[in-house]
């Protein structure tokens, strides 16, 4: 018999279950996510579900662990201080595929050197240069990304700038060319600043994770989701934790195709902070081609094809004073939910709701509190912030009184994308506890939260709402309506027959509006999504009944769907990808680019076959050291030839090795 472990540490909770011999989940426990020390909600989640199976530690065979983690701090901004040094490229290619978005005024460097498509040196790299720049910027920074011109042709520039910097400062260096085998300098570049920035905080999860299963006497290894449902190793996670970024929800739907069979299905996964949208197609996650989209940024990294949203349980609740009527829109930041922090600071919150409600007038600030994160590198602040953090402190605080002058507000925000500092504010969850659909936190602190949100004006000088409970009825609304076109952009951006124009437009328009609520007039319109949807996430039940009525759809909520994640992270395969080019710099010589360099060859069947052998023992060794057995290999060669004088000429090859199997377990 074989148990397996999975855990999923979400925006809000930590789910653990357990499943015995891949067919029958057995038991399920869930803990609060606990930001400052993410160990003590995986401790709570694996404790408790090893009691309720009556399971010592020491039966547990296998662990693994998916994280919404990576793709929240994209979403939401966070991560360290990162810098880029980008090798052989202009100025103005910082301003494309949001590079420079990305760097958020981090430092970067543009150094001379790079090489040619042929894969040969373009310029000198400039050491010197670089040296200056360690000297003067690399206080701070937690990691540091490499990306040079041409670098899948001939990385040489990246290996060297990367050996200088752990020489010199120490810290994780990311290389663009370990990413990705593909072309577009300025996407791989993106692609290591968001890997650059997620390595202290995936490395600090996976050390408390592998730490706290130790000291609870699990001694199973430890794997890790990736963004294409795949599992990893714990270290190749440290290495590479942009490959996580979409590592829970991909679990999930790993964990929806395991509960429910499905063969053709969309999966939407509300958690505490995003809600993501996926398409199962015969039996299988669809893949983008086009690389993960998170937080705005689309990158290289290979995942399911998702659409990822800052819609959830947690999402914070903003005022809508456009127009007369008013209302109110989610997202996409997360926020505490009052009544889980009245719940843990009830002496702080309770009385500052109390006087509030008191007050004749609402103020500006009224309802929202501020805490900082225990454990947190501090680097890097400016001198405001620095004074703001250091003002927060570690006690709760109502937000009044932190924000002394309105310029504050801004460093506040930079404190929160930093991962310093959490705000609480009214959510979907506390309109749960108002509506007595949820009883986990302070019900008390919530409606009184909404009574004084309640209480704002509008543009027609009107309160919002009457009261608390008629405010949480229209959150719940919002997010079914939110919900609903969060589902309808998807399935529009994955209709065989593009409807020819933009999914977020197309998902709004009056005709589809209508045919959804069965229009008849001098036309008869009718309009349903014609593919079942299975939701997941501990509130879908919750909230997700009314997003199948609105769709006129057929809804599935599994028995399990609360710990799909969990689910998904342990019942799938190890899988390790990697990818080579063979180029034709000139007639009868054949160039393959191995990660060592380029090497021509005479005959281009020849070169294949050496690209092929390389990446077989690439991949199969990758497998091997992420602990997969039973390997299996699938070659993929993607060849593009041209016809010149009625013969077939070679101008490029690119293959694809695909190493898989099941992770090696200990049968009790």
């Amino acid at each position: 018999m074989a148990l397996l472990l999975g855990v999923d540490t979400g925006g809000t909770y930590t789910d653990a279950v357990l499943i015995r011999d891949e067919v029958e989940v057995i038991a399920s426990a869930k803990s609060l996510t606990t930001r400052q020390d993410l160990a003590i909600g995986v401790g709570g989640a694996v404790r408790a579900v090893l009691a309720e199976a009556d399971v010592a530690p020491g039966e547990v065979s296998l662990a693994a662990l998916s994280t919404t983690l990576a793709t929240n701090a994209l979403v939401e901004g966070q991560g360290g201080r990162v810098a880029l040094i980008y090798i052989g490229f202009a100025p103005q290619d910082l301003d494309r595929h949001g590079l420079r978005e990305a760097l958020k005024g981090d430092p970067a460097l543009i150094l001379a050197g790079g090489h040619t498509h042929a894969g040969s040196e373009a310029q000198k790299l400039d050491r010197d240069a670089l040296i200056a720049f360690l000297e003067t910027e690399s206080a701070g920074v937690s990691g540091f990304a490499v990306a040079s011109l041409f670098a899948t042709r001939n990385p040489a520039h990246e290996v060297e700038v990367a050996r200088i910097i752990q020489e010199r400062t120490g810290a994780p260096v990311t290389c663009s060319h370990q990413l990705s085998a593909k072309l577009n300098g300025p996407k791989r570049a993106l692609t290591a600043v968001l890997n650059a920035r997620l390595i202290g905080m995936i490395d600090r999860l996976i050390n408390r994770a592998a730490d706290t299963l130790a000291e609870i006497g699990v001694e199973a290894p430890m794997m890790v989701v990736r963004g294409d449902g795949a599992l990893m190793s714990a270290e190749q996670a440290r290495t590479r934790p942009i490959e996580t970024i979409l590592s829970g929800p991909a679990a999930s739907i790993v964990g929806a195709r395991w509960m429910t069979g499905a063969e053709n299905a969309l999966v939407s996964d509300i958690g505490g902070t995003t809600t993501d949208v996926a398409l199962i197609e015969r039996g299988l996650p669809k893949i983008d081609p086009e690389g993960a989209q998170v937080g705005g940024f689309r990158t290289m990294v290979e995942a399911v094809a998702m659409r990822t949203t800052g819609l959830g349980g947690d999402s914070q609740v903003h005022l809508v004073t456009e127009g007369l009527s008013g209302g109110v829109t989610l997202g996409p930041r997360r926020v505490l939910p009052i009544s889980l922090l009245a719940s843990e600071a009830p002496e702080v919150v309770l009385p500052t709701l109390e006087a509030q409600l008191r007050a004749p007038v609402v103020g500006e600030y009224d309802g929202r509190f501020v805490r900082a994160i225990a454990g947190q590198p501090a680097v890097g602040l400016s001198e405001r912030e620095a004074a703001l953090l250091a003002r927060i402190g570690s006690a709760v605080h109502p937000m009044g009184e932190v924000l002394r002058t309105r310029m504050e507000q801004s460093a506040l925000t930079r404190l929160v994308d930093r991962g310093l500092v959490q705000v609480a504010g009214i959510t979907p969850s506390d309109a749960s506890h108002v509506l007595g659909r949820v009883e986990a936190w302070h019900k008390e602190a919530a409606e009184m939260a909404l009574t004084i949100f309640a209480r704002r004006r509008v543009g027609s000088g009107d309160m919002v709402a009457k009261d608390a409970e008629t405010l949480a009825q229209m959150i719940v609304d919002q997010l079914t309506e939110q919900t609903a076109l969060t589902l309808l952009e998807s399935v529009f951006a994955e209709e065989a027959q593009s409807f020819g124009g933009d999914p977020k437009e197309l998902a709004r328009h009056i005709l589809l509006r209508r045919g959804f609520a069965g229009h008849r007039g001098l036309l008869a319109l009718d309009a349903r999504v014609n593919v079942d949807v299975i939701g997941l996430g501990a509130s879908a039940p919750s909230y997700y009944p009314a997003v199948g009525e609105r769709l006129r759809c057929t809804m599935i909520l599994p028995e399990h769907a609360g710990v799909a994640n969990a689910i998904g992270a342990v019942v799938g395969r190890i899988t390790q990808r990697r990818s080579g080019t063979v180029t034709a710099p000139s007639e009868g010589r054949y160039r393959v680019h191995f990660d060592t360099g380029p090497q021509d060859f005479t005959a281009s069947e020849a070169a294949l076959e050496a690209l092929e052998d390389y990446l077989r023992r690439e991949a199969v060794q990758a497998a091997e050291e992420a602990g997969a057995e039973d390997i299996h290999v699938h070659v993929t060669r993607d060849l593009r030839l041209a016809e010149v004088e009625a013969r077939q000429v070679f101008v490029e090859a690119t293959l694809t090795v695909e190493a898989s199997g099941r992770p090696r377990v200990a049968h009790a």
